[in-house]
């Protein structure tokens, strides 16, 4: 070999000592977290509620995955979209996160692009709008999809003879996504929906549509609405008689929150819904979460504490599938198609889309040792999202 030879031989052979060592350096850095949730504002609860969640699971599992720390950035965007991007950005330019942990729908629809280019795995907690999975392709969801609940509501619905119903929605995108998909396939079962309704975001006043929906003299009502709301909304049903009058009140879980749920009176009580948690879920796993979801933040765990604390699941697990790396295309990979059991029951991220599949329980509001409880009568499983096939 030639002196010339010899010496880029060398010279390779360095650089890929100091690549290894750029590697290795890499690799034990802290692998960041940024999470934008509402902590203030009209959906605070619900941004409270998440973040909870997954700082329990930190607190269970520690900091530290496959040799790298867990930093977790959280950042308030005060339940605005235009706040929640800007933060998003931060996130991903200043802070230099590798892991987005996504909030509000408006957020994720207004960063998707911002997402995307910057290729920053997002983990999905708390949005509920099922076309929200479509707008990149480094979104996974943890939470749900009000389609999944509002679908297999209509189902139940049709098994049980409810044939006539008004739908009451909060007007804004989540609310319009329950109403559109239950609608159509309570139709399509052979139902018919009589009116529906749309209520504001803010401080509505629900006594004149509840007369309206009196009025109609349907079966049920199906009520999608902010669950800080259900308590004045159960209350008002009651004020109009339609308890009275045998009409029947089901919806998407929000409608019975669990954290709430012991504060709402008897007014709630027959209320049914479908979801993907409760409380009362019926599993070892699960009792250990709400007793110690309970005992750190002196309330009764609910089905955004679990979206959050399962998010944190698919981040860990993901970390520890790619050995640490957190690059994104390896963190993807190894998180769709995952499949766990969670406190909620068996669930999995789908492979193709990266949405939520999970059971969806038919739960009634039920008295347990005194206190109200969504107990879990029937269940569907492995739901998938309904909303590709209505859209």
């Amino acid at each position: 070999m030639s002196t010339w030879s010899r010496h880029i031989a060398r010279f390779a052979g360095l650089m890929g000592v100091a690549v290894a060592m750029m590697a290795s350096a890499a690799a034990e850095g802290p692998v960041k977290i940024g999470m934008v949730m509402p902590l203030t504002g009209a959906l605070a609860t619900a941004g409270k509620q998440v973040v909870a969640g997954a700082r329990l699971y930190m607190s269970q599992h520690g900091d530290m995955v496959a040799g790298r720390k867990i930093v977790l950035f959280v950042k308030d965007d005060a339940s605005a979209s235009d706040v929640g991007r800007r933060l998003i950005l931060e996130a991903i330019t200043s802070d230099k996160v590798d892991v987005i942990a996504g909030g509000l729908t408006a957020d994720l629809l207004a960063s998707a692009s911002l997402i995307s280019e910057a290729q920053k795995p997002t983990v999905i907690m708390l949005s509920s709008t099922s076309a929200v999975i479509e707008k990149s392709p480094y979104f996974v969801r943890t939470s749900c999809t009000l389609a999944q609940s509002s679908g297999i509501m209509a189902d139940w619905a049709i098994k049980n003879d409810i044939k006539k119903v008004v739908t009451i929605v909060t007007d804004f995108s989540p609310g319009h996504e329950a109403e559109a998909t239950f609608k159509a396939r309570f139709i399509a079962g052979g139902g018919e929906v009589a009116e529906g309704i749309r209520v504001p975001l803010q401080n509505p006043d629900f006594a004149p549509f509840l007369q309206r929906a009196h009025d109609a003299s349907p079966h049920a009502i199906f009520v999608f609405i902010p669950s800080v709301q259900a308590g004045v909304f159960a209350k008002q049903f009651v004020e109009r008689g339609l308890d009275k009058a045998g009409i029947k009140l089901m919806g998407p879980g929000d409608l019975t929150d669990d954290e709430m749920l012991p504060n709402r009176g008897d007014a709630m009580l027959g209320a049914v819904t479908a979801h993907f948690y409760s409380a009362a879920h019926p599993s070892t796993l699960n009792t250990v979460f709400a007793s110690a979801y309970q005992k750190q933040n002196g309330a009764r765990a609910n089905f955004m504490a679990v979206s959050g604390y399962d998010g944190m699941h698919v981040i860990y697990e993901a970390l520890k599938k790619t050995n640490g790396l957190s690059d994104a295309a390896a963190l993807m990979a190894a998180m769709k198609g995952m499949s766990w059991e969670s406190p909620r029951g068996p669930m999995s991220i789908d492979r193709q889309t990266g949405d939520v599949i999970h059971n969806i329980y038919i739960r009634k509001v039920e008295k347990m040792d005194g206190e109200l409880h969504n107990v879990e009568f029937a269940t569907f499983e492995a739901v998938k999202d309904f909303a590709p096939a209505i859209r």
